[in-house]
């Protein structure tokens, strides 16, 4: 993402958006945690290999932020009103930091996972 000012340019870079998004899904009820988006993903973060954004891809598409999240919810939650609640916190975390239209929060859910009751 970039803009320009009468002063100079302000760039904002899909990492940056990754991270406001992470926060916001992390803070979500009946979250437990990210997962990797594919397997290499997940084969480099094990490597560690690259820096890799577990669980968020951002794309900016004609000036419209498009995200993806990859993640592992907790059993006996209703998989779709996580699924919701994370989508309209993202879209107000990254819009209200931004100033910047989210076009799409694609929510991938990868896991469940059943709390230890210990």
């Amino acid at each position: 993402m970039s803009e320009e000012t009468t002063l100079g340019t302000i760039q904002v870079s899909p990492r940056a958006i990754a991270s406001i998004a992470a926060r916001a899904v992390l803070t979500s009820y009946g979250v437990v945690g990210m997962a990797p988006a594919t397997v290499r993903d997940g084969i480099a973060e094990i490597l560690n290999l690259e820096n890799v954004y577990r669980g968020v891809d951002v794309q900016v598409v004609d000036g419209q932020v498009v995200i993806d999240l990859y993640v592992v919810v907790e059993y006996g939650t209703r998989i779709s009103v996580v699924a919701h609640n994370m989508m309209e916190s993202v879209k107000f975390a990254v819009e209200q930091a931004l100033a910047m239209r989210v076009a799409e929060v694609n929510v991938h859910v990868q896991g469940v996972r059943v709390s230890d009751d210990d």
